[in-house]
């Protein structure tokens, strides 16, 4: 559920949209002049934050784009195992079970994160 809506063309590098129900970060925007009857078309190519998945796709310069709710929220790792990280939450000493992507395969016990949590779906970022 998106709280925000951002035009297509003032989708800049580094924004967080939502591409085909799928939270993304812009990579890049290619706007192109106005025709002479037209709007101006964007070749926006983004990056899925969950899988790193590349999305491609045009939209009208003029054309409403989601912007997902993304917390961003600090934790320490309890244990490791089977690619699934125990992490509490530094704030509300809760303990979540996160999987650990390929980058992220050396954490250890008593590591600090940095973990997202995008409409719902808690992944973790980087290591502290």
């Amino acid at each position: 559920m998106a709280f925000k809506l951002i035009n297509a063309s003032s989708a800049k590098s580094g924004a967080a949209i939502i591409v085909d129900g799928v939270p993304c970060i812009v990579r890049t925007n290619d706007i192109s002049k106005t025709g002479k009857h037209g709007h101006a078309k964007c070749r926006i190519e983004a990056i899925s934050i969950l899988d790193g998945k590349k999305k491609v796709f045009v939209a009208s310069g003029h054309e409403r784009l989601e912007v997902p709710m993304i917390n961003k929220n600090r934790g320490q790792v309890l244990s490791v195992t089977d690619g699934k990280a125990s992490v509490m939450d530094l704030e509300s000493y809760e303990t979540i079970e996160l999987s650990v992507s390929e980058e992220l395969k050396d954490l250890k016990e008593s590591d600090q994160v940095e973990y997202w949590n995008v409409e719902g779906q808690k992944i973790i970022k980087r290591k502290l």
